[in-house]
């Protein structure tokens, strides 16, 4: 086949097939329930492992995994209402200073016990902060300016999935009976939200996407994201070569950061919607990269590093919290918004039977969209030998 219409047709099917499963997720039960995300990493691993796609196809991947996820933080960024932090209870913004904490320094521990068995483990505590401060678009954002392979990307990812999945789970049955008994009980609301304080619950709606009110809104907040894009990349050639990327993902992230103060950008309505299509299109190009035959012998590792994370930040998190008397409620609920990212912040709450805290889970979960980055970066630069 002619290459210029292979590299087409291979365009388009990264472009289409997300918003495809975007479509049909609404539709089935089993899609729906397994997520976007999860959905289209299972698809490029088919994809990428059947022998249809080869080297040829690098550059082509390269590129638009590059171009998809710069596209998609000044979108997602945007669509933040970063004016709340201020407002957040106060027991709230200690127990999320005290998770970021305890994620770092469990992090960095951990780098000196599993630097012999990773490659590169540097950039894996690096993409381990950013994820367990912000989400997946910090980890996929760090996975650029770290220039870490899809390879250990895809395997980050998946430990992440399944260890953070069975995370859940403890924190809505045994974990929630533990920690009422170990922390002080009876979450006090004292934040200052007003009515439109649930505008910032982040899950995707796309439905009436394309109708004209939804649609033309929606082209002009993604013009304004191409230009910051092109700003941050303006950026990268005024610094050596080695830090352009991650000069880039930087100056990308702020200006993003900035645009959520400008009203008419912030309610933009779907433009949290379009940020994580481009991040199933990122997602969708870097599994179809990725080589199963060497995810199954090099996962452990990385497998055993994230869960010593996960479960040894909460147990830190949980003993700063009795220390500073956080009731039980804000920490499992930041590290919900933490670990597992906002989206299941509405179903922890319901499991605790306390709607009131949703909005103070939420509002942790913007701040480590907002931050996550630089956190992730800066620890990867740390620990860089």
């Amino acid at each position: 086949m002619n290459t210029i219409i292979q590299n087409t047709l291979l365009v388009l099917f990264y472009l289409v097939t997300p918003a495809l499963v975007i479509h049909y997720a609404g539709k089935f039960l089993l899609l729906r329930k397994a997520g976007n995300v999860v959905v289209v990493y299972i698809i490029g691993l088919i994809i990428g492992n059947i022998g249809i796609l080869d080297d040829s196809n690098y550059v082509v991947q390269e590129n638009i995994s590059n171009i998809s996820i710069l596209i998609s933080l000044p979108l997602l960024l945007s669509a933040l209402n970063f004016s709340n932090w201020t407002r957040m209870a106060r027991k709230s913004v200690i127990s999320l200073i005290l998770g970021m904490v305890s994620v770092f320094l469990v992090v960095v521990s951990g780098y000196y016990f599993f630097e012999p068995l990773i490659k590169d483990a540097w950039k894996i505590t690096g993409l381990l902060v950013g994820v367990y401060t912000g989400g997946t678009p910090n980890l996929a954002s760090i996975k650029e300016a770290l220039n870490v392979s899809p390879s250990e990307y895809l395997m980050v990812h998946t430990s992440d999935l399944i260890f953070s999945g069975a995370y859940l789970l403890f924190l809505m049955s045994i974990g929630k009976v533990i920690f009422k008994k170990w922390l002080p009980y009876g979450y006090s609301y004292q934040a200052k939200f007003g009515t439109r304080s649930m505008e910032f619950s982040q899950n995707e709606d796309y439905s009436y996407f394309f109708k004209k009110y939804n649609l033309i809104p929606t082209l002009g907040i993604l013009g304004v994201s191409v230009l910051v894009v092109l700003l941050g990349v303006g950026a990268s050639f005024i610094v050596p070569e080695k830090y352009s990327t991650m000069v880039a993902i930087l100056v990308i992230t702020t200006l993003g950061i900035g645009t959520s103060f400008i009203n008419v950008l912030r309610r933009s309505p779907k433009s949290f919607e379009l940020g994580m299509y481009f991040i199933l299109v990122f997602s969708l190009v870097v599994s179809s990269m990725a080589d199963l035959k060497k995810f199954s012998i090099d996962a452990m590792p990385i497998f055993l590093y994230i869960s010593y994370t996960i479960t040894l930040s909460l147990l830190l998190h949980l003993l700063l919290s009795k220390i500073f008397k956080i009731d039980s409620d804000t920490l499992i609920i930041t590290s919900t918004a933490l670990i597992c990212s906002p989206p299941f912040v509405p179903v922890v709450a319901g499991a605790l039977n306390n709607r009131t805290i949703i909005i103070s889970g939420l509002t942790v979960g913007i701040v480590g969209y907002a931050i996550g980055n630089y956190l992730g970066i800066f620890t990867a630069l740390l620990m860089h030998p």
